[in-house]
């Protein structure tokens, strides 16, 4: 599964990564992370502490790479609804879920709270970051003056996650697409809506 050159710390990172979004804290046991990453029990306690700290460090890593692919579409030049939307129509595996908002099913994950940590930092930030994206198109003239950045901004990461859900009970990406769409549509009514108030 990993190369040669990927080193037993990094495998068992990753591993853990895979393992937590398929199998969740309590079904990802040492010994399956330990198979998965071909490391053995030394090198696991060599590295981490136990599973414990593996598990956090993994989360971690997920919850930065979900920051880093939402702050690449979120900070590119354009107007506010097109960075949105350039987020919102990344390419997802989406049957697959959110690797952090799957997290908060996790009974063993939301009830320790140094795992719990990462998913609700990462989900506020969002939030946060997608108002000040709306804001700034507010403030530009580019939405209606009406609109909620921080509601707004709420509402979208509702509409993300539970897309994702309906998704995965579906079977099929039809029912997140058009979540995402349904949303995006409302926030071209405050675009046009915002033009009207310029022409």
């Amino acid at each position: 599964m990993y190369s040669k050159g990927v080193n037993a710390e990094e495998r068992l990172i990753e591993s853990t990564r895979a393992l937590l979004w398929e199998r969740g804290y309590v079904g990802t046991s040492p010994k399956a992370i330990q198979q998965r990453a071909g490391a053995g029990q030394g090198s696991m306690y060599h590295h981490f502490a136990g599973k414990h700290d593996l598990a956090l460090t993994a989360i971690r890593r997920t919850a930065e790479e979900l920051r880093a692919a939402a702050e690449a579409r979120l900070s590119v030049p354009g107007t506010a609804l097109g960075r949105v939307t350039a987020y919102l129509r990344r390419e997802r595996d989406v049957l697959k879920g959110c690797p952090v908002g799957r997290l908060t099913q996790d009974p063993d994950v939301m009830a320790d709270p140094a795992l719990r940590a990462p998913v609700e930092e990462t989900l506020a930030w969002l939030r946060a970051r997608l108002a000040q994206v709306l804001e700034e198109g507010r403030a530009a003239g580019e939405l209606d003056s009406r609109l909620d950045p921080p509601a707004t901004a709420a509402t979208i990461v509702a509409v993300l996650q539970g897309g994702y859900v309906l998704a995965r009970a579906s079977g099929t990406a039809d029912p997140f697409d058009q979540a995402i769409s349904g949303v995006l549509a409302l926030l071209t009514l405050h675009a046009a809506e915002a033009a009207r108030h310029r022409a």
